[in-house]
């Protein structure tokens, strides 16, 4: 194995944990716990959900550049000469990991101090908000996901 492949495996993997999760929370979890969870324990649920997965997501935000930096000097010899998707690519990631930082430093904190209270409805009020800056997280990992899947290859 190559470090490119290496790399290349790596950055892959950290990729799906990050975007197949939103994925999974979005599509499966969310709609799950509303059809079944009263409000007291969804809102739990989605706090312990939320402190599971952004430590992988943490992980992903971390392994994603390096790979990635790493990837484009092997392979482009820097960002100067790398194609526009890559360049697409790095733009996107740039706007994920700042909604990411949105959630996680701003968002995450009001939800857990609302359930802390017991105050179910600024609870609800504020995993509503996570949830549109999750959906548009997902949009640009798929997006990211289609650019990497339809890019020319090397």
């Amino acid at each position: 194995m190559t470090a490119y492949s290496a790399l290349y495996a790596l950055h892959v993997l950290a990729a799906m944990v990050w975007v197949g999760g939103m994925f999974f929370a979005w599509m499966i979890l969310r709609p799950a716990a509303a059809g079944v969870l009263a409000a007291p324990e969804r809102l739990q649920l989605w706090q312990e959900v939320f402190r599971r997965f952004f430590l992988w997501v943490w992980a992903a935000v971390l392994i994603l550049p390096i790979g990635g930096m790493g990837m484009l000097h092997m392979r482009f010899a820097g960002f100067d000469t790398a194609p526009q998707y890559v360049q697409i690519m790095m733009g996107l990631f740039i706007a994920m990991l700042a909604l990411f930082l949105r959630i996680q430093l701003l968002q995450l904190p009001e939800l857990r101090k609302t359930i802390a209270e017991q105050n179910w409805s600024e609870a609800g009020a504020a995993l509503a908000r996570i949830r549109k800056v999750v959906g548009i997280n997902l949009i640009l990992g798929l997006l990211v996901v289609s650019i990497a899947a339809i890019r020319p290859s090397f």
